[in-house]
């Protein structure tokens, strides 16, 4: 099958899993509205000890209150779109290795990380983080002073995109030591929570936790540095997005085949 034919035929095939994921959603509407309000009330609470600071200094490492809730909206917005597709990995690194169920998605006739991806596409939380995502980021970009261009605006879509990627690629990569210590969820866990700095400007940490959030787990390339370019124009680490977004997503597919293979190999 010619990529061009396989690239089409796992489009349908997502299309037509996230029709069936989204009357899934209907029928459970308790847990999307338990989801949603978890978030808000999550999201709450950062934006309120934001509010805080903000009442206290004018500026924090050069970002404004504004600037700040700008940010915070972006980091928002891979997130969304990294849970809406990718959210069955914590499961795979919770159990699906340890308990042996991870054989089923060998045989099935599609690649097997589809496959375990697959299971729960259109996760409820996405929609909730996109959504409050998108509000933030509007109304922050209403109360500052200089507007985004519109190459800035076309640039946004694919900048969250991009970040994304990068963070489907950690996920995936920690999820993935399960073929080796059958369980990696306190891995994944780590891993996701350091996620969390990104909301808020680089600039705030010792160089060191800069380095590793840039360099080692880049989630600095998810939210800092393409707010950085369209708040402030800063175009330096945004050159390296697309080299960290490729070499992240090649990094996390090697470990993955490494690791199906060392699952075959033992017969887990």
């Amino acid at each position: 099958m010619t990529p061009v034919a396989t690239t089409l035929r796992y489009t349908r095939l997502t299309w037509h899993l996230s029709v069936v994921s989204l009357s899934r959603l209907t029928e459970y509407r308790v847990d999307f509205l338990l989801g949603a309000g978890g978030l808000l009330l999550r999201v709450g609470c950062q934006l309120a000890v934001v509010s805080m600071v903000f009442r206290q200094v004018p500026l924090v490492a050069g970002w404004n209150y504004h600037q700040v809730l700008f940010l915070i909206g972006f980091s928002l917005l891979p997130r969304g779109l990294d849970r809406l597709f990718t959210d069955q990995l914590w499961i795979l690194a919770q159990r699906l290795v340890q308990s042996g169920e991870f054989y089923r998605y060998l045989i099935r006739p599609v690649h097997p990380l589809y496959a375990v991806l697959s299971e729960r596409f259109l996760y409820p939380d996405g929609f909730g983080e996109l959504l409050t995502g998108i509000a933030i980021l509007w109304y922050a970009a209403s109360c500052l002073p200089v507007g985004l261009t519109l190459g800035q605006l076309l640039l946004l879509p694919l900048l969250a995109l991009c970040g994304a990627v990068i963070l489907a690629s950690i996920k995936t990569t920690f999820a993935a030591l399960a073929f080796w210590t059958t369980s990696s969820f306190p891995a994944l866990y780590s891993a996701n929570q350091l996620g969390d700095f990104s909301g808020y400007p680089l600039d705030l940490y010792h160089p060191s936790l800069r380095w590793l959030l840039t360099w080692l787990l880049p989630y600095a390339f998810t939210a800092y540095v393409p707010a950085s370019y369209l708040l402030f124009g800063r175009t330096g680490l945004l050159l390296w997005l697309p080299v960290v977004t490729a070499a992240l997503a090649a990094t996390a597919l090697l470990v993955w085949h490494r690791g199906v293979d060392r699952y075959e190999m033992t017969g887990s």
